[in-house]
């Protein structure tokens, strides 16, 4: 759900210049034998690293121009090399220059002149220029003061842009300030948040589907309201609410949720809560009875961006977490049922950029402890379960587009796993057979064990459908998934594997997605209840 109301965005500035092809010249007159190379000036200690550049030619071959007789083509050369692995880094505006020097004893000294942030600034449609309001610099994890890293501009520009009623740019601009220093850069800030047509920046979006489960309701119908930026500081609040739709009286579901998030330069602090019901009549020998549940979740989180480039970035998120679940027959709680659980979770994420392709990656490490009044499972006395689980979870999303002749084409693929050090709750387990893990089932029943792995593969077909001058965004998809479960809850099963196939189509047009299928199993363990066709869709309306 946070991920249907903020904006994905990947922000990747150029900074590598062309390369350099020369290799040093053989033959220089004049020249000076060179036998050390430094690099001296303010801050240079922290960029050492760049000499390493000088000694490696375009074409990836060794270059060391220690040792060599180099004249003005030669230093230039060695110049540029330096330079462009400080760019390629991110440190756009640090220069490096060669100043008087006596060559004759053998060193060459390049000074560094550090770039650095000397305000940031907001423009407005007339291009003049004011000292930035407060959710303009927390976004960027920069100050004046800083030395300026283009990766930094890119993370500011994701936190602003992260609204979906935002637009927002960011310039490098040399300073205005009288006493300016060599180095010294602006960043103007082009920024607009709100919607025109209405006083507050609100959104709107409403969902139906058939994602439930037939005791207690297939259709599924909800509405969220966001409300982008209530402090102004590139913050989000939104209220979900769901129930079922069209369902026959004594079943049915209901939930909400409430999140709040707002991002801090690398940091990003959220805190979401949810809670669901649900209630059937089941019928006894004497009378028909109630059977109902309520459940409830609630984390605090924080994300941290440790890392990043123009191939990648990588962050790191902790959230300390608490699930509750009862469950009654008529208003008499199931004692053995109740479940209140609390812990922490560690997760690395990774994405990385390969041309085209996006591969996305993380890694996390759950624990339950006794935090937040959590209590004993039910299947601690028998050894088949614990409150206080350890488990590891990992994902990896692959998303290709290429092109067959001039037909578009995109291969998503995802691969899940789950590791468990203790028995598990059947909360906590693996489940595989249904939309949301291995397709082609139609979710009634699914195989659970302590560990598994699942793999889905899709190919889409993007279409060129237009109607009434209308480009319909419509892909058509066919996927093949397979996932199997283990463990010692998994033991007793009659088979441990489920492969299913779907062929569907999904697009967007007009503030309308949707997501049309059907899908059939390939392959199953025998006696595992299925339907042989299963179909499904997913509509959202935003406004």
């Amino acid at each position: 759900m946070r991920e249907q109301n903020e904006r994905a965005v990947d922000v990747r500035r150029p900074t590598e210049p062309p390369a350099a092809g020369q290799r040093l010249p053989e033959a220089e007159s004049p020249c000076f034998r060179i036998d050390r190379i430094r690099l001296v000036g303010e801050r240079s200690e922290a960029f050492q690293w760049a000499l390493a550049a000088m000694s490696e030619a375009a074409d990836g071959m060794a270059d060391n121009p220690i040792g060599r007789c180099l004249g003005t083509e030669g230093i230039n050369i060695v110049l540029a090399r330096v330079q462009q692995a400080l760019v390629a880094r991110g440190w756009v505006t640090a220069r490096v220059l060669v100043g008087p020097q006596d060559l004759a004893t053998g060193e060459l000294a390049l000074t560094l002149i550090p770039g650095r942030v000397a305000a940031i600034r907001l423009a407005d449609a007339s291009g003049a220029t004011t000292d930035a309001p407060l959710g303009v610099r927390m976004a960027i994890p920069a100050s004046r003061g800083d030395l300026l890293n283009l990766r930094d501009i890119e993370q500011g520009l994701e936190n602003l842009k992260r609204l979906p009623t935002a637009e927002a740019d960011i310039r490098i601009a040399p300073s205005s300030a009288a006493d300016a220093r060599p180095g010294d850069s602006d960043l103007v800030v082009q920024y607009r948040q709100g919607r025109a047509d209405l006083p507050v920046p609100l959104r709107a979006n409403l969902s139906y589907d058939d994602s439930g489960t037939e005791p207690t309701g297939r259709n599924q119908g909800g509405l969220t309201l966001a409300w982008d930026g209530p402090l102004h500081l590139n913050d989000l609040f939104y209220v979900s609410l769901n129930h079922d739709l069209f369902n026959h009286a004594g079943r049915g579901t209901s939930g909400n949720t409430v999140h709040y998030s707002i991002p801090w330069g690398n940091w990003l602090f959220s805190t979401t809560a949810s809670e669901g019901r649900y209630w059937q009549n089941v019928a006894g020998l004497a009378q028909d009875y109630t059977y109902s549940g309520y459940s409830s979740n609630a984390e605090l989180r924080v994300d941290r961006m440790l890392y990043r480039d123009q191939h990648g970035k990588t962050s790191l998120r902790a959230r300390a977490w608490q699930r509750t679940s009862h469950n009654y027959i008529d208003d008499t709680e199931v004692g053995v049922q109740e479940r209140l659980v609390g812990g922490w979770e560690l997760g690395l994420n990774h994405r990385l950029f390969l041309g085209t392709a996006t591969l996305d990656g993380n890694l996390a490490y759950r624990r339950g402890t006794g935090a937040f009044g959590a209590i004993p499972a039910p299947e601690e006395s028998f050894g088949e379960g614990t409150s206080r689980m350890k488990l590891v979870t990992a994902d990896l999303n692959l998303n290709q587009p290429f092109d067959l002749g001039a037909q578009k084409l995109r291969y998503a693929g995802l691969w899940r796993a789950q590791w468990n050090g203790t028995p598990l709750t059947p909360q906590d387990r693996f489940a595989i057979g249904g939309r949301f893990t291995v397709r082609g089932f139609d979710g009634e029943a699914s195989l659970m064990g302590d560990r598994g792995w699942l793999v889905r593969n899709d190919i889409g077909w993007a279409l060129p459908a237009e109607v009434f001058g209308t480009q319909l965004g419509a892909e058509l998809y066919l996927g093949v998934d397979y996932g199997q479960v283990n463990g010692r809850s998994a033991a007793q099963l009659r088979g441990k594997r489920l492969a299913g196939s779907v062929i569907g189509l999904r697009g967007a047009v007009r503030g309308l997605s949707y997501d049309f299928f059907v899908g059939t199993p390939i392959s199953k363990p025998e006696g595992f209840h299925t339907s042989r066709w299963t179909t499904g869709f997913n509509l959202n309306y935003g406004f």
